[in-house]
């Protein structure tokens, strides 16, 4: 009898079937360091405890994106060991902050299963939860993965597709308590723009890029204990590469985004994605965000910017072709709601 984990394939999944996911982690100030050592991140608030008190919070937490990255790389053993293709996000919401010293852990609940028309693989659909070490829940987001069948001849499940939100409302986003932009000082945060000073519709080149290093994406999966073969190792895929997990390239754009939306401080809400195209050691990533809503929350001065970040490799222009799919160039796909002073 093995005693190894294969992990979970098509099959093994069944409506309402929640897993509660290996291993606790206790982050602290070392995710911080770490985390801005590998992305050009330099968001005020999640850098400076005392631009973060005079914004009402006890101290900085750290970076909501670390905190995503622990929650998800937690769910990857049990829900996309076995995945050939991470394909979308909804209903994301980040709902307290994570503070150094804080333990995580993660629970999925499977809310829909369907197999494709090849038999080989299917859709599995999770809402994954991020708890503390207070049972207190911190993320909350629904992914769908399409996973491979260990047996193409088992017999398909009943189809259950859930509906999701294409957008989390803006009176369901979460304010952190004592959040406050009353003292905000636009100075030390880089740039002089607030929610007002952005319009619908406008369309920010965020002009910079970084090239991705081999080691860098694999200290990063790493660093979220993000098991998924596709990562690490180079035997598995035909052509010999290493893919590089589709976080490392969110967390990318979203530090390339600073230059431009330096005030958009916290991400709240995670209304889409998509992973549109792979990335591979050696390519250069940029980014351009478009604004798509704005919305003032119960929180006076605290307002909410829908932002689409497109994450790019390569020239190129636009989003998709004639035919609907990404082109080539693009990457990512990614629609959030964050919070800056109004």
């Amino acid at each position: 009898m093995t005693k190894t984990n294969p992990g979970y394939f098509f099959e093994d999944y069944r409506i309402g079937q929640v897993i509660r996911h290996a291993v606790p982690r206790t982050v602290a100030e070392g995710e911080r360091a770490l985390y801005h050592a590998l992305y050009p991140a330099r968001h005020a608030l999640y850098s400076s405890d005392a631009f973060a008190q005079d914004c009402g919070l006890e101290s900085s937490p750290l970076d909501d994106l670390i905190a995503f990255h622990t929650v998800f790389g937690k769910t990857v053993p049990d829900i996309s060991l076995n995945a050939r293709a991470n394909l979308g996000y909804a209903e994301g919401r980040w709902l307290s902050p994570v503070w150094p010293g804080d333990t995580l852990t993660s629970e999925s609940e499977v809310i829909g299963l369907k197999e494709n028309s090849n038999g080989k693989t299917g859709v599995v659909w999770v809402r994954t939860r991020g708890l503390n070490q207070v049972g207190e829940e911190v993320l909350s987001y629904v992914r769908w993965v399409m996973v491979l069948k260990r047996d193409p001849a088992a017999p398909a499940p009943e189809t259950v597709v859930p509906e999701l939100a294409k957008v989390v409302a803006p009176e369901d986003l979460v304010i952190p308590e004592g959040l406050s932009f009353d003292g905000y000082d636009f100075d030390l945060a880089g740039e002089p723009y607030r929610m007002a000073d952005y319009e619908i519709g406008e369309v920010i080149d965020h002009v910079d890029g970084v090239t991705v290093e081999e080691a860098e994406h694999m200290m990063a999966t790493r660093l979220w204990q993000n098991t998924a073969k596709v990562h690490f190792d180079a035997t598995f895929r035909e052509d010999g590469k290493r893919l590089i997990y589709g976080g490392h390239v969110i967390s990318l754009a979203r530090a390339l985004s600073f230059n431009g939306l330096a005030n958009a401080q916290m991400i709240v809400g995670l209304n889409g994605g998509a992973h549109a195209n792979p990335l591979f050691a050696g390519q250069t990533v940029r980014a351009w965000s478009e604004v798509l809503d704005k919305a003032e929350t119960g929180t006076p001065g605290v307002g909410a910017i829908r932002l689409r970040l497109v994450a790019t490799n390569g020239p190129g222009a636009g989003l998709k072709g004639e035919d609907g799919k990404y082109l080539p160039h693009v990457l990512l796909d990614l629609d959030y709601w964050a919070l800056m002073p109004s």
